[in-house]
C-alpha cells in the first residue's frame, strides 16, 4: 500500500498543493501602452478598475513610441487634465510606471521631462518581455 502511495497519490497530492499556492499568490499584470494620449485616460481608468477590484494587484505599466507621452511633464487628457494626478495617485497604490529610454532617445526627450513617477528602462519591449518570461506578470493590451 505504501508503494502505491510513493508512486501515485504522492505526485498527485504534490501537483494539488502547488496548483493550490499558485491560485493564493497575487496578481501580477503588465499593462503594455503603445499609443497616444487619446487612450490614455482610458487605460489608466482600467489600471484604477484593475486595483478596486483586486487591490493587492501588482501592476507594471509599460510604455514606448507616443505611450510614453502621458508620463511627460504637462501632458494633458482631453479635458485640459493633467495626467501627473491620475499617475500620482495610481503609483501612490503601488503602480509602477516605466518609459522606454530607446523612445526617449529616437525622440530626442530629455529624461527630465518624465514625470517622477516613471522608471526609465532601457526598452520597453524588452521589459515587457522581461516581466513576463522571468517575474511571471500577465500580459494586458488595453
Amino acid at each position: 500500500m505504501k508503494s502505491l502511495f510513493s508512486r501515485f497519490l504522492g505526485p498527485i497530492m504534490a501537483s494539488v498543493f502547488c496548483v493550490g499556492a499558485a491560485l493564493a499568490q497575487d496578481v501580477k499584470a503588465v499593462y503594455h501602452v503603445n499609443t497616444g494620449v487619446e487612450t490614455a485616460a482610458a487605460i489608466l481608468n482600467n489600471v484604477r478598475n484593475h486595483l478596486n477590484a483586486d487591490p493587492k494587484a501588482q501592476i507594471a505599466v509599460v510604455t514606448h513610441g507616443p505611450g510614453i507621452d502621458f508620463l511627460l511633464e504637462g501632458a494633458k487628457d482631453s479635458q485640459g487634465r493633467e495626467f501627473s494626478g491620475a499617475v500620482g495617485e495610481l503609483a501612490g497604490r503601488g503602480v509602477q510606471f516605466r518609459v522606454c529610454n530607446n523612445t526617449l532617445t529616437t525622440r530626442k526627450i530629455e529624461p527630465s521631462r518624465v514625470l517622477m513617477e516613471g522608471k526609465i528602462v532601457p526598452s520597453g519591449v524588452a521589459e515587457v518581455a522581461r516581466l513576463q518570461s522571468r517575474e511571471g506578470y500577465v500580459y494586458l493590451k488595453p
